[in-house]
């Protein structure tokens, strides 16, 4: 399976509009309709998960001084690989002004899948992000563990093409025993990474800190003339991560709050 979407955003007359969409194969996008000057977008992969050689593309560009909130209909579920790697990437470019809140709901990794994911996103003087990305390993009210599998995921964040952050994570093929070790994940099966890239990121750091709590953490700095504060989270399994995800999106989110498709 080879998917993409590619999607355009800009503000007309005081609200954010679609300005271009294409579609290709299992990739789409639906945008309901949103209180406020921004825009929803939902990504859905319509053949239902991925698998070993599956390729899936996104796409997203956000106009000066619009704002573009992106998620998923549901979590993404990739599945066992016979062979080869499912992959999937993200690009998102943002001009002067503008805000990306890219928020897909959670990436499930089923035992013996292999997974590969690429986010990249360039911000123009003035833009700002937040990006979320949560991974469970199995489905720990099904009864499923994840023993083998392998999982990469690069992450590239930009402004005006200097670099303010950059992480590198993998894991596998022996995915349970790594994620028990006390320095990796002590028995935790969810994990969510949240950056947000802002002026105002340092301010919101203690109100952070109160919501991630004990599992977890989150520091602030300052990149160029960029803000950052980057959070990371870990919880036992997907449900009680969420709880804790929740109210962590919507005050970072501001007055967008969390996208319609995301609940308990």
């Amino acid at each position: 399976m080879a998917a993409e979407a590619r999607l355009s955003v800009s503000r007309l007359n005081g609200k954010t509009r679609l300005s271009r969409l294409y579609q290709e194969g299992a990739a789409k996008v639906r945008m309901p309709f949103t209180q406020g000057d921004h825009l929803e977008a939902i990504l859905i992969n319509t053949a239902g998960g991925l698998t070993g050689g599956d390729r899936i593309a996104w796409e997203v560009d956000v106009g000066a001084d619009a704002s573009c909130a992106v998620t998923t209909q549901a979590s993404e579920k990739v599945y066992r690989a016979l062979s080869g790697r499912a992959e999937l990437s993200a690009k998102i470019s943002v001009a002067a002004g503008g805000r990306i809140a890219w928020l897909p709901q959670e990436t499930i990794l089923f035992d013996r899948s292999a997974f590969s994911r690429q986010l990249y996103v360039n911000l123009a003087e003035g833009a700002e992000a937040l990006v979320v990305e949560a991974t469970v390993f199995g489905r720990l009210a099904m009864g499923e563990r994840v023993m083998q599998g392998d999982f990469r995921d690069r992450w590239r964040i930009t402004r005006d093409g200097r670099l303010v952050h950059a992480e590198n994570f993998a894991i596998g093929p022996q995915v349970e025993a790594v994620l028990q070790r006390g320095s990796v994940g002590n028995g935790a099966a969810a994990f969510a990474t949240v950056l947000l890239v802002s002026p105002d990121a340092s301010g919101l750091l203690e109100a952070v800190r109160g919501l991630v709590g004990e599992k977890g953490g989150a520091s602030a700095w300052t990149v160029g003339k960029s803000g950052k504060l980057l959070a990371r989270l870990y919880d036992r399994d997907g449900y009680s991560l969420r709880k804790r995800l929740m109210p962590l999106v919507e005050l970072l989110n501001g007055r967008a709050g969390l996208p319609k498709t995301w609940s308990l």
